[in-house]
Parts: structure tokens; sequence; C-alpha cells
């Protein structure tokens, strides 16, 4: 509606995801807070009053990308689930998407605050929780003890798959090597757990 003045929830979602499709069309480099502005029929100043500044508003953009693409696959197996979880991720991470989180993580390199930024963002758990959620399943299935609910065991495949785009610098990591994250590493450690 025009006219219509946007506050609290509804204006951060439009100031969200306008950064969003600025650093999707143009790329984290490119996007000003004015472009911005202009995408979400604001003003600069409603932007700073959240965000102080283009890292912190491109990596909570981010964020919102990565949340609103998530959800925890529920194949009936923890091998299944495991392997499709990983698979999700690494063609997000393969896809424009996942080209705005490379380009944010190569621009960290030249600033110390998005570093921080990026750091903090990983440590928010959305990623870990799907991957516990996926074991508490296992758990209550019989197909896990409970011991392997824990938070390096969740961590380790998203660990795993985050080094071979980092090492190998792939495009998109082979199928292949997720069964092999999953079957060689992932399985045998929640085995292993059992108490």
């Amino acid at each position: 509606m025009p006219g219509t003045r946007r506050r609290g929830a509804a204006l951060e979602e439009a100031i969200l995801e306008a950064a969003a499709d600025e650093m999707r069309e143009s790329g984290y480099a490119a996007m000003t807070m004015d472009n911005v502005a202009r995408r979400a029929a604001t003003n600069k100043n409603a932007i700073y009053r959240r965000w102080p500044n283009r890292a912190a508003l491109g990596v909570a953009a981010y964020g919102r990308l990565a949340r609103a693409h998530l959800t925890v696959p529920d194949t009936g197996t923890l091998r299944g689930d495991a392997l499709e979880l990983l698979r999700r991720a690494n063609a997000t991470w393969s896809s424009p998407q996942g080209a705005v989180l490379r380009e944010l993580l190569t621009a960290a390199g030249d600033d110390p605050q998005l570093l921080g930024l990026l750091r903090e963002r990983s440590g928010d758990g959305t990623m870990d929780n799907a991957w516990l959620a996926l074991l508490g399943r296992a758990v209550a299935r019989g197909e896990a003890p409970p011991e392997a609910v824990h938070p390096r065991v969740a961590s380790l495949p998203m660990t795993m798959l985050r080094g071979e785009y980092a090492v190998r610098g792939l495009p998109e990591v082979p199928d292949t090597v997720l069964t092999e994250i999953v079957d060689e590493v992932f399985l045998p450690l929640v085995r292993g757990r059992a108490g």
C-alpha cells in the first residue's frame, strides 16, 4: 500500500531482502547503503539504526538467506538424512547464494570487522541445530546412541565440507566426497560414541 509506513519487523525484513537482492545481483563489493535504501523504499537512517555499517548489513542479509533455505530432511535413516543435508549445503554453497558467502569471505580478508561478524554468524548454531535435530531423530529410531547428540559430532560434516571448498577451491564438491564424509567419518563417529 502506498503511503503505509513500515516499522519494526516489517521494515527490517524489507531491508534485509533488499540487501540480499543487491548482493545476489551485484555482489557485496557493489552493495551500498544508498542502493539498499532505494530498493527497500526507506532511508539510510532506518538502515543505520539497525546495522551500524555495510559489513553488518551484508552478514545479516546473508544469514537471512541461509535460514530461509534450511530445512532438516527426514528420509527415515540417519545415513539418508546426513547425505541429504550435506547435499543441500553443497548445492547452496555452489549456487548464486553461495557466491554471496564466498564473496563475503573474500572481502573479509581485507576487513577485520567483516571477518569478526562472519565468525559470529558461523557461531549462531543454525546449521549445527539442524544436525543435532537429525541426530536426535536417529537416537529416537534406535540408530544412534544418545551420546552422539553432541555439538562436535553435529559440526563435523559441515566443517569437512567447508574444508573441501577452502582447501581445494572447488566450485562444487563431488557427491562421492559427500558420501565419503558421511560413510567413512560421520557414521563411524556416531556409532563410536556409544558408552
